[in-house]
């Protein structure tokens, strides 16, 4: 290490290693990983959505949830809030609990979750954190927000936040019946 006078006029210390490091800092664009990809519905989104709508019926609230991999069931939820006091028992978070307790959590990278109100961000974050591979949803937000109380934070707002993870995001697969469930 040897003194050199720096750009401003104060002496400091040269260190070859630091300069690179920040030339290459610079150098290298900063490419956002986030991805939050609205994605067309498929053939079978109206099936599975009608199996996260059964469950949505007998829950605390309507609300139900469905996380298929590999082309099969392999968890189902509903909000049991009430009958568990617990807040965070929405139809995703027990989907994604039943799942775990049943297959190592790695498992559920890629999968699919249908629930049948999109995520609120709690579920959204966990949604994210499990590393699912798409999330489709029935009614919106927007739509829940005109019946009920919702933190009026979208999927794609949580999405764009985690620039972590890639989600494809599709909604709006049977909104009229997930909304009939709120009477």
């Amino acid at each position: 290490m040897r003194k050199k006078l720096l750009g401003c006029g104060c002496v400091g210390r040269f260190d070859r290693r630091a300069m690179l490091a920040g030339i290459a800092c610079i150098a290298i664009p900063r490419v956002s990983l986030a991805k939050a990809v609205i994605s067309a519905r498929r053939p079978e989104d109206e099936d599975f959505m009608r199996l996260a709508l059964e469950e949505a019926k007998k829950g605390d609230f309507p609300f139900g949830a469905i996380i298929v991999r590999e082309g099969k069931v392999a968890a189902r939820g509903r909000n049991l809030g009430i009958q568990t006091n617990d807040p965070t028992a929405h139809g995703e978070m027990v989907a994604i609990r039943q799942f775990v307790s049943l297959h190592p959590a790695a498992e559920l990278k890629g999968s699919t979750i249908y629930t049948t109100g999109e995520p609120c961000p709690m579920c959204m974050s966990a949604i994210l954190w499990c590393g699912f591979g798409r999330m489709v949803y029935a009614a919106s937000i927007e739509e829940l927000s005109a019946r009920i109380g919702q933190i009026r934070m979208t999927s794609k707002s949580v999405a764009k936040a985690a620039p972590f993870r890639r989600i494809e995001i599709t909604g709006g697969v049977l909104t009229r019946e997930a909304l009939a469930l709120f009477k």
